[in-house]
């Protein structure tokens, strides 16, 4: 892998994240900012976080496929690259069907969607993508530098390592909350989670990762939630994260729904950093 992302990085909505934010994280010791949602367009908002900090790197999580063309985003690549080598990579994803009036067979469109990148010179080590399925998964690996899988669990993660191989870059998210009071905590991870029980490729893989109908109805069940939200103190996330890396992750990015996400950022790093 030419551009290496660190053991830990932060998952961030772009409306979160600044020049200051990205240098105070690389000083904690990440090696990456993911940038959440659906990054897009000319993404110059990337070249003040690499502008502002000496090696941390900057990934999109993801660029949505169905919203900007192969082209228009290689350009965006092209100049970032260009100004800071080895620092930038560029995730993509087919995004969800219930939110995209277009969208047709998710595989064809991103095995396009890659053809397109191979066309306007984008490099395989430059870019990732979003990876649930085991078909999606090998893409990832065959077409791309590895894998960034979302709102999955350690069993995924060594489900996806046994796919992808030695070599591949496989850098799951996982949401925390930091915090002693377990009701506190959990109704902070609820309140994430369960805006992706209304989406059909989450849901379709959380069930083949052996959650029920009864995990999965309403806001989901406190399994559920304490699984794809870890909670407790720095330690006890730390744990949890833990078994990412011992599945075969090479770098795991951290989503902390606290209001106040630094004390998180700053006890983790100093836990697995």
């Amino acid at each position: 892998m030419a551009i290496e992302l660190g053991k830990l990085g932060i998952w961030r909505h772009p409306s979160g994240v600044d020049a200051e934010f990205a240098a105070k994280a690389e000083k904690l010791g990440y090696g990456a900012i993911w940038l959440g949602g659906s990054p897009g367009g000319d993404l110059e908002y990337v070249d003040d976080l690499l502008g502002a900090t000496e090696s941390l790197v900057v990934a999109t999580g993801i660029v949505n496929i169905w919203q900007d063309e192969p082209a228009s985003i290689a350009k965006a690549y092209e100049r970032i690259a260009g100004k800071y080598p080895d620092r930038f990579l560029l995730g993509v994803g087919a995004g969800h069907r219930e939110h995209t009036q277009e969208f047709k067979k998710p595989y064809t469109a991103l095995v396009e969607y890659l053809d397109g990148l191979d066309a306007a010179g984008v490099p395989v080590a430059g870019r990732a993508l979003a990876a649930l399925g085991p078909k999606v998964v090998k893409l990832s690996g065959d077409r791309t530098a590895g894998a960034h899988p979302y709102l999955v669990t350690p069993q995924h993660t060594r489900e996806a390592r046994e796919i992808l191989g030695a070599g591949k870059l496989l850098a799951p998210e996982h949401k925390v909350v930091l915090g002693t009071d377990a009701a506190e905590t959990r109704a902070i991870g609820r309140n994430t989670v369960k805006f992706y029980l209304g989406l059909s490729n989450y849901v379709a893989n959380l069930r083949k990762l052996g959650f029920t109908d009864e995990d999965l109805e309403g806001e989901g069940s406190d399994r559920l939630v304490d699984a794809l939200a870890l909670q407790g103190d720095a330690a006890t996330i730390a744990a949890g994260l833990r078994e990412h890396f011992e599945a075969g992750a090479d770098h795991v990015n951290i989503q902390v729904l606290n209001e106040d996400p630094w004390p998180a950022y700053r006890e983790l790093a100093a836990e697995l950093l």
